[in-house]
């Protein structure tokens, strides 16, 4: 995943000392994200207010430095960089647009030339950073050589910059009975671009402007201000109208003055968070304009043309969120790395999950107080247990006669469906499908109006997923969401739902959010099935069982030194198989697959009663075999010492 910052200041005076370390710091941010090469672009020289159009392109034109390798490679090429071009640290910038990128190669291999920003020419026109996949620039490419284009990169994002510039001098060329914006060029770029994207432009030719959109990739803007709100700006061309009251203050116009104002773009909130928690989360297709302080969001018309032949668009309204995040939850603490954190905060993580969720009759406390008296036998028999689930409570009904569950998920979020699908097919009575969402994409499988359609993931903004969710909704499916992320694109679109409130997840490997997707789905089943007598003692042993997870998990974590000395053993191997069944199906293909992603080594899960359909033939005194049991005691030892069970 490659991860997108910038920052801008408008009316707030900075130091190119103080522009680059944010920068910087907020690529850091998103370094969980993998990256192998960085970059950033900066002004050479300030933009003074107010300035003369005729000045500002002079002064505003953009330096761009990059680098193969950590920030830390990055940092030093900007300072000899910076150095050799005469750029002084201390040069203050009234109004300045800086973006950066951290980029995980995927057209081309990890070279400072491949990193972002990419560029139109080698003067730095048109500057561009992206996160996602252009799957139409290879005609693009072609098309764009033949104008006499030369590219200096194998990247997809290389076609994107060196469009706008092709599309800028056309429409120059070509006049217009109106003033050429920055976001209409944009606009035009947008148009002719395949695939998944979250794009930042900056252009000398529009000094002090930065233009933003997104499709398919996430993208956060974030604003901070000494007074009480954002301000839009509006279009000279187009009235624009008054978002909900109480939430703007006045609507100022184009290229008035404005107070200081501050804007942050980023991937994700966690290089957002430290400097403002007022965000607005931008949708596929919005395309946000920055301008002299002020900022309007837009929504590009696909198919639909102005008088001039031009993309229409239309503005929209974006209220504003405040992240529920803190600076500590993004911070590694104590331990090694996120993922070593993430795992032992599973306790917590689950009790978070099932937080205000969890009642007993006759017991007003809240879950930690109901999991230490579970664990004390101070929870009577008699007490009655239920499930407060706001968000599908009141369509519990509607998801009960649905003629079929579908779970629709990717990765880990499909391990937490498979994991669930048990529970559902026991308490709901109703038949449970599993869909991998690239998979249900591919064979266009049926999906029909009398279905539910539940859409798992940690982010809410799984490209795979996301897709998946537009194609139930066309085939009129009711859509239920199951994030960890308010206000993700997921939330948005789903007719209903339930956020896992697993708190940040900065370990690109999900383990917490993993644990919690699967308290949250059994707690979903529980609601579901709220209205079955016959189902009863079972809810009421459910419901106490979830009370005592985060002690059992905490019991699994203090055998760490055991599970270290089982992973020293298994370091070296080359392949092994992990074998479960029932409930710990969905264990063994979770385990196979963080062994692939973490420790790089092929794994394999495998239901366990399917061994002798074919597997068993791979199976030797050398070969490791993992055996995930919760129930069934081995009347003797393993024949081999390479099998291990885990009870």
């Amino acid at each position: 995943m490659c991860g997108i910052f910038a920052y801008i200041n408008y009316g707030v005076p900075r130091e190119r000392k103080f522009i680059i370390k944010a920068l910087i710091k907020g690529l850091r941010r998103l370094e969980y994200r993998g990256y192998d090469s960085a970059g950033i672009s900066i002004d050479a020289s300030p933009l003074k207010l107010p300035q003369l159009e005729d000045d500002k392109q002079s002064t505003a034109t953009p330096v761009v430095f990059k680098s193969e390798g950590k920030i830390d490679n990055l940092e030093k090429v900007i300072a000899e960089q910076a150095a050799a071009q005469n750029l002084d640290d201390a040069s203050n910038f009234s109004v300045h647009c800086g973006i950066g990128h951290t980029r995980w190669a995927t057209h081309g291999p990890p070279e400072a030339r491949n990193s972002h920003p990419q560029r139109s020419g080698e003067k730095n026109e048109f500057v561009v950073v992206h996160n996602g996949i252009i799957t139409n620039y290879l005609p693009l490419k072609e098309m764009l050589q033949r104008k006499g284009f030369t590219f200096e990169s194998d990247t997809d994002t290389e076609v994107i910059p060196k469009l706008a510039k092709f599309l800028y001098d056309s429409m120059k060329e070509k006049g217009s009975s109106r003033e050429l914006t920055f976001r209409q060029l944009v606009c035009e770029v947008m148009k002719q671009l395949e695939g998944a994207y979250a794009l930042l432009f900056k252009s000398p030719h529009f000094p002090g402007e930065l233009i933003a959109c997104k499709r398919g990739s996430p993208l956060i803007m974030g604003i901070k201000e000494p007074s009480d709100g954002p301000r839009p700006f509006s279009d000279p061309e187009e009235p624009q109208p008054f978002p909900a009251a109480g939430f703007f203050k006045e609507v100022a116009s184009k290229g008035t003055t404005q107070g200081p104002i501050e804007f942050y773009f980023a991937s994700d909130s966690s290089a957002i968070i430290e400097h403002t928690k007022t965000v607005l989360m931008l949708e596929d297709d919005d395309v946000a304009h920055l301008s002299d302080g002020t900022y309007a969001v837009y929504r590009l018309q696909r198919g639909e043309e102005d008088s001039e032949g031009y993309v229409r668009q239309e503005t929209v309204e974006r209220i504003s969120q405040t992240l529920e995040l803190e600076l500590e939850q993004i911070m590694k603490g104590e331990y090694d790395h996120f993922m070593q954190k993430e795992i032992y905060e599973q306790p917590n993580s689950i009790q978070q999950t099932m937080r205000g969720r969890i009642k007993f009759d006759g017991l007003n406390e809240d879950v930690g107080t109901l999991v230490e008296r579970s664990l004390r036998g101070e929870i009577s028999d008699d007490a009655h247990g239920r499930i407060v689930l706001g968000g599908i409570q009141q369509y519990a009904q509607t998801i009960c006669r649905s003629r079929r569950i579908i779970f629709v998920a990717c990765g880990t979020s499909f391990h937490a469906a498979v994991a669930c699908r048990q529970i559902f097919e026991e308490l709901v009575e109703i038949p449970i499908s599993l869909e991998l969402a690239s998979d249900l994409l591919d064979r266009e499988g049926p999906i029909f109006r009398d279905d539910t359609a539940v859409f798992i993931s940690q982010s809410g903004e799984t490209a795979d997923t996301l897709e998946a969710l537009k194609y139930a909704r066309a085939n009129g499916a009711f859509c239920v969401g199951i994030t960890n992320t308010v206000g993700s694109a997921i939330a948005r679109a789903t007719d209903c739902g339930c956020h896992i409130n697993a708190g940040a997840e900065i370990g690109v490997a999900s383990t917490k959010a993993y644990t919690s997707q699967v308290v949250a789905l059994t707690m979903v089943a529980l609601v579901l099935s709220a209205d079955s007598m016959s189902k009863s003692a079972r809810r009421q042993e459910v419901i106490r069982s979830l009370l005592k997870l985060p002690a059992a998990v905490s019991a699994v974590l203090a055998q760490s030194a055991q599970v270290e000395s089982l992973a020293e053993e298994l370091k070296n191997e080359e392949s092994f198989l992990v074998f479960g069944r029932g409930y710990q199906y969905a264990t063994a293909l979770e385990a196979a697959l963080k062994v692939k992603e973490v420790a790089l080594i092929h794994s394999e899960a495998i239901l366990a009663g399917e061994v002798k359909h074919g597997p068993l033939a791979l199976v030797d005194e050398k070969l490791p075999l993992i055996i995930v049991s919760s129930k069934v005691q081995l009347s003797q030892d393993p024949p081999y010492p390479s099998i291990i069970v885990i009870q």
